[in-house]
């Protein structure tokens, strides 16, 4: 995936809206597009900006992420561009740098147009972002390799169990929602706790560039599990590889599965705020969680109102693990130091 680059001759009227969006490009530019035709608007990259377009059409100027710096890359772009936003809106794959965010001062609180039963853990109380459209972090496994289920693993903490060794997988834990997952973990365990977790899943566990990767690595057959998100493992299982998806640390005794939900927020003086409230607004809607839920990467709905229960949920209840995401933001680049010591 490229990056669309912003460039300083994009035509700004009240009707534009710049995107930022580490959501990938394949999932996210479906519903831009919708978004798009609902205003009866035309998409742009910023690298050709239109200048003729009409004050009347809405211009969705899209940014996107590279794989390797997920998230962590526009995050750090917003930050600089601080002083002067060209960004208006952030579509964040995860939430954990939405915080960071919110923490420095950077979101507009908004109006949310959702009920009282949206989980509380999923939204901020002071309204900078709001999660929509989940994935879960989940065991994918190779079935030809680990044919009985009873064999398969069920827990996270497997990742560092020896009868693995170079049999598993997992991502970098320093971007994307690998890093959310552990600074989830290590608010909960402590970071030295955490760390230590880390070292014996790295000399036990291959260690990957990304979630896409682990999930190719499985349905290949080059190890016989991995840690990873429902949409990377979704995609394969779709495609017919001998793959299966398991939910893990079910067990009353066991924390239950992570869902990191995508979040939406608009940025502190956004240059094109009503355009950009239109835009979130049409984005965190049960409708548009159907649309995720029920296209090729499977997300989860958060709505009560969505309709659509997405084919990567088994028909059993799934345990979700109960995440205080703002207090496993605390001390992120102490944390993420210390991380990318280990795995550098």
């Amino acid at each position: 995936m490229g990056v669309v680059a912003i460039s300083g001759c994009v035509h700004r009227t009240e009707s534009d809206v710049v995107v930022y969006a580490s959501t990938d490009q394949e999932f996210s530019m479906p519903i831009i597009q919708g978004f798009e035709r609902s205003a009866g608007a035309q998409i742009s990259g910023a690298s050709s900006p239109d200048n003729s377009t009409e004050a009347s059409h809405t211009r969705v100027v899209c940014k996107f992420d590279i794989e390797s710096t997920k998230t962590v890359g526009l995050v750090n772009e917003i930050i600089a561009e601080s002083a002067r936003p060209v960004c208006d809106v952030f579509w964040n794959n995860e939430v954990l740098h939405t915080i960071r965010l919110q923490k420095l001062g950077l979101l507009e609180p908004h109006d949310w147009k959702i009920d009282a039963s949206f989980p509380s853990d999923l939204r901020a109380e002071d309204g900078t972002w709001c999660g929509f459209a989940a994935r879960a972090r989940i065991l994918m496994v190779n079935t030809d390799l680990l044919p009985d289920p009873k064999e398969w693993p069920q827990s996270v903490d497997d990742l560092s169990d020896p009868k693995w060794a170079d049999r598993c997988a997992m991502s970098r834990p320093l971007a994307g929602t690998a890093a959310t997952h552990f600074a989830v973990l290590a608010s909960v365990h402590g970071h030295e706790a955490t760390l230590e977790k880390l070292k014996r899943i790295q000399s036990n566990a291959r260690v990957l560039s990304g979630n896409k990767q682990v999930a190719l690595s499985v349905s290949s057959g080059q190890v016989a599990w991995g840690l990873t998100d429902t949409d990377d493992a979704i995609v394969e299982k779709d495609e017919g590889y001998p793959v299966a998806i398991v939910f893990p640390d079910q067990q009353p005794d066991q924390p239950g599965v992570l869902r990191i939900p995508n979040t939406a927020m608009i940025l502190k003086n956004a240059p094109h705020p009503t355009a950009a409230k239109r835009f979130v607004d049409y984005l965190v809607t049960p409708a548009i969680e159907d649309r995720l839920a029920m296209g090729n990467s499977s997300q989860i709905p958060l709505h009560r109102g969505s309709k659509f229960p997405p084919r990567v949920l088994p028909e059993e209840p799934i345990r979700w693990m109960r995440s205080d995401f703002t207090k496993a933001a605390e001390g992120w680049p102490e944390w993420a130091e210390k991380v990318n010591q280990l795995f550098e």
